[in-house]
């Protein structure tokens, strides 16, 4: 048996289990940490946002190229990034995601990175949450589409992503990692679509996984529709997951 996470914080939680031949992922959380090292969406015109002055040090402007690229802002003494806000999907590198045989979610709230998984990554498996976890989570990340929509930001571009560039800026922009594999937000296209492969469960219902496992959703009490996932072999019960 191998478990990974690939999860980039602990408040994003993204775990696969690898068990006879079978691959489990449980729950795939969203890190939106990443959106405070961009400048605030505002949906009325600010003036205190709209005419802020570039962010640029003699040592970034000896950096070919990046004056025609700096979208780097300062508000109130903090460097930001005046760009299209970017989510940090959970890790690929180590597991590849169209290998995955079934994705277990246990509330609506670990289940934001769900369109990243089945849209742009080849998977074909088998998606279970509850009624309730299905329905709030479609609201809550059509919810964010909606919005990054009504305020639209073009990147001049991409060269703050460089660690060259990071480590010119002051903190805690310098102290980023993994800044390349943050991705803008999905479309409503691809949220309808992760919905729609998505099997309704309830709760004690028993899931069985090519025969070779038996899964079980237990009510958890920590929000609506939310619950924890019981694997079992024919022998033996493998692991009991408490979020």
């Amino acid at each position: 048996m191998k478990l990974y996470s690939l999860g980039r914080r602990s408040t994003a939680p993204c775990m696969v289990l690898q068990f006879k031949e079978t691959t489990v992922m449980l729950d795939c959380a969203l890190d939106m940490s990443t959106l405070q090292h961009f400048t605030p969406l505002s949906l009325v015109n600010d003036e205190n946002t709209s005419h802020l002055k570039l962010w640029t040090t003699r040592e970034l402007q000896d950096i070919e190229g990046f004056s025609s690229q700096n979208n780097l802002k300062e508000i109130a003494g903090k460097v930001f990034i005046e760009a299209q806000p970017e989510c940090c999907p959970p890790e690929d590198c180590l597991l590849d995601f169209s290998t995955i045989d079934i994705i277990l979610i246990s509330n609506y709230h670990f289940m934001l990175a769900l369109p990243y998984i089945t849209q742009h990554s080849g998977f074909k498996g088998k998606i279970y949450a509850t009624e309730p976890t299905i329905q709030m989570g479609r609201e809550l990340m059509l919810e964010m589409v909606v919005y990054a929509e009504r305020v639209p930001r073009i990147s001049k571009g991409e060269m703050w992503r460089e660690r060259e560039v990071l480590r010119c800026l002051p903190s805690p922009l310098c102290d980023l990692k993994g800044a390349k594999s943050w991705r803008p937000l999905y479309s409503k296209h691809d949220v309808k679509a992760a919905i729609s492969k998505i099997q309704n469960v309830g709760y004690s219902e028993r899931i069985d996984l090519y025969g070779i496992l038996k899964l079980t959703a237990l009510s958890s009490g920590f929000c609506v529709g939310s619950c924890n996932w019981v694997i079992e072999s024919d022998y033996e019960k493998v692991t009991d997951f408490k979020i």
